[in-house]
């Protein structure tokens, strides 16, 4: 609907919103490469959001009469109407949505429609309307990600004291919970949504719209009464730099990549997760596939698509940044290519956190296999050490004593967990005063958890759930 068919284009169109010093129209090739209505057509809302506040202002400053306001605001109704009912026609002409709009205005309102043109640009247009689409698009998205974190929080109250290795180096280290493990990317979600909620107070922090081309107005517009009327908390305080600035679409796609980012890393832990060497969890069968020719296969692909896309997200930033590193004040040509990067990452976005979010709440976790290797690979190492402080040796001391016991239970082809209280005490000595029930809980993964008490420890994964809700409400 939105393409242009192969015909010449004359010096003046009603789809675009300038020509009258050429004579003749732009070349079949050139008017391809520049038409953007396919991208930037929905802005639409926004688009006739800010024409409705021109149109008061110029009644204000008498440039549009009663009447002509009357009906000018009438037929962006009209307008309005048709693009939400999906009937408002594009014609082949229509390089942009600003273009189609005031074509369309013309269209009913003949001269009248033409007035409304007075006192603005293309530049301060564009972005105003991306400015406001992408306010929106994060309201959205946040409520989008706030969903992901609460089946994390779900999940992880579910599992709160199920017993599972952790890890560094994907080497086990010291044993957590389940529960604490899925908390850790709820965390790690929560800051992504400060990120978008910062990034939007700024993005509606500075109304750009009464900066005209690039030097503001002859006409006596009032930017403030913009901003009022569209929920903007101020003004932009330099006209050239509100229409050369894209630092609030760069801010949110560099938040974006970080949420990709994590989202990557928790669905790369699924995939081990649910793989049979690791046997902890399994994809339910709405968030899983098989495989063309082998009937057995049990894919995660979710996971591995999401994990995929966190490449887009982290392309759409660079993609922007690059588009922007050279460029002379003010506006540039160069600047139609944002919102391309801008669309398609917030579009990924989109589409990625409802599948995450169904596939943690699908989540099942054989809890008796992860636990059973929770105190595997000297994991209880660091317990016996600290156990020692306790007793008054220093740590480095500490370190060395049980390295060796590792080393010796290494040799030998058994674990820690594997002696009995009598013989780790025989072992380490200095672990002597301790009686049978001590010596038993130094090798305990679940006492070790237990142990781990403090408010962002492995043993207080319910009260940092409560705390992960509430800082998401």
């Amino acid at each position: 609907m939105m393409s242009t068919e192969n015909q010449p284009y004359g010096a003046t169109s009603a789809g675009r919103l300038w020509g009258a010093r050429f004579s003749d129209g732009p070349a079949q090739a050139a008017w391809e490469l520049g038409v953007s209505i396919a991208t930037d057509h929905r802005m639409w809302p926004y688009d006739l959001a800010s024409s409705t506040a021109h149109a008061d202002e110029l009644l204000r400053i008498g440039v549009l009469t009663a009447a002509d306001h009357a009906a000018i605001t009438g037929a962006l109704d009209t307008i309005r109407e048709s693009f939400a009912l999906g009937e408002f026609e594009y014609t082949p002409d229509d390089e942009d949505i600003h273009g189609a709009i005031e074509r369309r205005l013309v269209e009913l309102l003949g001269e009248t429609g033409g007035r409304l043109r007075a006192g603005r640009s293309r530049n301060d247009q564009v972005i105003n309307d991306a400015r406001l689409w992408l306010a929106q698009a994060i309201d959205d998205q946040r409520a989008g990600l706030k969903h992901v974190i609460t089946t994390l929080a779900d999940q992880a109250a579910l599992h709160a004291e199920a017993i599972a290795p952790g890890f560094t180096h994907l080497q086990r280290a010291q044993p957590v919970t389940i529960g604490h493990h899925l908390a850790a990317y709820g965390w790690m979600l929560a800051r992504d949504l400060d990120r978008l909620h910062d990034c939007k107070d700024r993005i509606m922090a500075v109304s750009p719209l009464g900066s005209g081309a690039l030097a503001g107005l002859t006409l006596p517009l009032d930017p403030m009464q913009y901003a009022q009327a569209l929920g903007y908390t101020g003004i932009a305080p330099n006209s050239m730099d509100a229409v050369a600035d894209r630092d609030f679409m760069v801010e949110y796609l560099a938040a974006v990549a970080i949420i990709g980012m994590h989202l990557s890393r928790l669905c790369e832990d699924i995939i081990l997760w649910s793989s049979v060497e690791f046997g902890w969890a399994r994809c339910s069968d709405a968030f899983s596939t098989g495989s063309s020719i082998m009937p057995q296969k049990r894919n995660p692909d979710i996971a591995e698509l999401v994990r995929g896309k966190a490449g887009r997200l982290f392309g759409a930033v660079q993609a922007l940044l690059t588009m922007c590193k050279g460029l002379p004040l003010t506006y540039n040509r160069d600047l139609q290519e944002d919102k391309v990067v801008l669309f398609d990452a917030a579009d990924t976005l989109d589409v990625v956190l409802p599948a995450v979010a169904g596939m943690i709440e699908g989540l099942t976790f054989n809890t008796t296999h992860v636990a059973a290797g929770a105190g595997g690979g000297f994991a209880m190492a660091t317990d016996i050490a600290e156990a020692l402080v306790r007793a008054g040796m220093p740590f480095r001391q500490a370190h060395e004593v049980v390295g060796s016991l590792v080393a010796s239970c290494e040799a030998e082809g058994i674990d820690i967990i594997d002696l009995s209280p009598a013989q780790l005490a025989e072992r380490v000595p200095a672990l002597q005063g301790l009686d049978t029930a001590a010596l038993s809980a130094l090798v305990n993964p679940h006492a070790g958890v237990a142990r781990r008490n403090a408010p962002n420890g492995a043993g207080a994964v319910r009260e940092q759930v409560v705390r992960l809700r509430a800082a998401i409400s």
